[in-house]
């Protein structure tokens, strides 16, 4: 059984940045794509990023393409989510969560199987 723990969250002003991590332990990390949503005070979950099991390939919501960037750390067991110029709406609960399968970038909550607690980002204005 994974376990999934982030951390890195916190209050930052608009234009800051935050680098978010996930350690993963249990299953095997290295062999799965991971990905990365948030989800905002009464509003659905949504997609964030995505990054395949080698860290080559990465798939962008169009809402953080330029300003986030998500990468992996194999020998750590960690994914990264880097949040550079941060807009107020970027303000959420971001979680991480491992997909099932090597390769696959989902962009549906629904295509993967373990997620971690959360992490609170709030970016005043």
């Amino acid at each position: 059984q994974v376990q999934l723990v982030e951390s890195g969250g916190g209050l930052v002003q608009a234009g800051g940045s935050l680098r978010l991590s996930c350690v993963a332990s249990g299953r095997t990390f290295s062999s799965y794509a991971m990905g990365w949503f948030r989800q905002a005070p009464g509003k659905e979950r949504e997609f964030v990023a995505a990054i395949d099991w080698s860290g080559t390939s990465a798939d962008y919501a169009d809402f953080v393409k330029g300003r986030f960037t998500i990468s992996r750390d194999n020998a750590k067991n960690t994914v990264y989510l880097q949040m550079n110029s941060l807009k107020p709406e970027d303000t959420a609960v971001y979680n991480c969560a491992q997909s099932p399968t090597a390769y696959r970038l989902g962009r549906n909550k629904y295509d993967y199987t373990t997620w971690g607690q959360g992490t609170q980002v709030t970016v005043s204005s």
